[in-house]
């Protein structure tokens, strides 16, 4: 029998609103929980139509990015919070609900209107079949880039029970820098005695990988790709040596995170993702391109744009070298517009790179 509320709060997951968002919003759901508990009612709200329905609507962001309507946030009845909103600024979740049971059914209603308009209910794998959370807080890197500036050091966030709902085949976690806890051996044992496979989505620090990490890691109950980030060239060396102490352990897709129009956006940024996919290829490892959003303020536009596109379809990244894929997307195409006029003005770079094949540059 469906429970009656004599108070129902509105909930927002902004980025759901504008342009869609793989991942279910965690914030959310656990004050949806926690609110459940206490009695009160909620509802994901799917448009910013009915506001004035409720007395009080919870709003959330991940991303800087998001578009609001105006007005939203001036209005009394909003309270807000997120990344999106405040980046390493934000503030906690009260502890009482940072560590309640996410509601992993707020987005049911949602997933249904969906399905019934034709999308398929795969892309929903996520908000479906996956308890999340977090094991661990934190890192103490502090990239320039990164929103996780709030701790000096990993700290242990909840136990995976917390967070766990059994009937659920999987788990994903959201820590920050696993491999930069101390205790993490302890953590990679809990999430193995559930007996369900999970995977860490921010990607691992593959430079603190150690033989005894590299074991365990490849032994564990984990699902998808491991994940991990060569962010900067100048770690080419130490990215060397830690990719040929874990290649042995697996077979499996290891992916590495590019990031690139960071540092620069220039001749010499491109020339360093191309260097750093050689180095993948070399070691049968997938790439995905992080453009920074300042690769769209530069000559070097459309170039960003190739690259992601090669090489964020590893089933063509694996089997075309990036001359191939653009000129099998037509000689009239943007795409071999850009290609064209890259290699015209720097023939030395184009005759050095365009050719590089997944399939003949691997050794090991």
């Amino acid at each position: 029998m469906k429970k009656k509320y004599t108070k129902v709060v509105g909930l927002i997951d902004a980025d759901l609103l504008d342009n869609g968002t793989r991942h279910p919003n965690l914030a959310l759901m656990k004050i949806s929980g926690f609110l459940k508990a206490e009695g009160t009612g909620t509802s994901l709200l799917l448009d910013y139509n009915e506001l004035n329905d409720y007395t009080e609507v919870w709003m959330s962001k991940v991303f800087t990015t998001t578009k609001i309507p105006a007005g939203i946030l001036e209005r009394q009845n909003i309270k807000y919070g997120g990344t999106g909103f405040f980046l390493e600024k934000a503030p906690n979740l009260p502890d009482k609900i940072e560590h309640h049971m996410p509601d992993y059914h707020l987005y049911d209603k949602f997933i249904e209107k969906e399905v019934d308009r034709g999308i398929k209910e795969n892309r929903y794998l996520d908000y479906k079949h996956y308890s999340i959370g977090f094991t661990t807080r934190g890192c103490f890197r502090k990239c320039k880039f990164c929103v996780n500036k709030k701790y000096n050091k990993v700290i242990q966030h909840s136990d995976v029970r917390e967070f766990l709902d059994k009937s659920r085949k999987y788990i994903y976690l959201w820590d920050d820098n696993i491999f930069g806890y101390e205790k993490w051996r302890e953590i990679f044992d809990r999430l193995n005695a559930t007996e369900k496979r999970f995977q860490f989505r921010q990607g691992l620090d593959i430079r603190l990988l150690t033989k005894e990490k590299a074991e365990v890691l490849s032994k564990s109950n984990y699902i998808g790709d491991y994940i991990f980030a060569f962010d900067h060239l100048k770690d080419k060396d130490l990215i060397i040596n830690k990719l040929k102490l874990w290649r042995p352990h697996t077979k499996k897709t290891t992916k590495l995170y590019i990031l690139c129009a960071y540092e620069s956006q220039d001749l010499h940024d491109i020339i360093g993702v191309f260097k750093r996919l050689k180095i993948l290829m070399q070691f049968r490892c997938i790439p995905y391109i992080m453009r920074f959003n300042t690769y769209k303020s530069t000559e070097f536009e459309g170039m960003y744009i190739n690259l992601a596109r090669w090489c964020n379809q590893p089933n063509i990244f694996k089997k075309m070298s990036f001359a191939e894929f653009c000129e099998a997307n037509g000689s009239d195409s943007s795409t071999m517009r850009y290609f064209n006029s890259f290699k015209k003005k720097y023939p030395s770079i184009a005759k050095e790179y365009f050719g590089l094949k997944f399939e003949k540059e691997a050794k090991y």
